[in-house]
């Protein structure tokens, strides 16, 4: 249970895209984005070949994939500002990362 004096540093619950103009069109927050983002990154790890080069190539993408969408989760339940700002901080590293190694495949 959370202590009610206590300020918590949230990531929005919904937010819009920026260039959204109709109703239409889905809105995902961050939270339901980042774990798309790692589910896709599953599958594609699951899709390399079995090989020493893909070996190490899966491990990654797994690691860091998934690590966004980890440290968005901690980010939403960090205490300080400093402890928020750092949980988002290593996320977006956490993506980074993840671009170079899928362009790698």
């Amino acid at each position: 249970m959370r202590n009610p004096n206590v300020k918590y540093y949230q990531i929005p619950s919904k937010s819009q895209p920026p260039n959204s103009k109709t109703k239409e069109e889905k809105i995902y927050n961050i939270r339901e984005r980042v774990f798309c983002f790692a589910q896709r990154v599953l599958e594609i790890a699951e899709m390399l070949p079995q090989n020493r080069v893909c070996d190490v190539l899966r491990t990654q993408i797994v690691k860091s994939g998934t690590s966004i969408g980890a440290n968005m989760e901690e980010a939403d339940g960090a205490v300080t500002k400093r402890d928020f700002i750092n949980k988002i901080t290593i996320a977006r590293k956490e993506a980074k990362e993840t671009k170079y190694w899928l362009r790698l495949i």
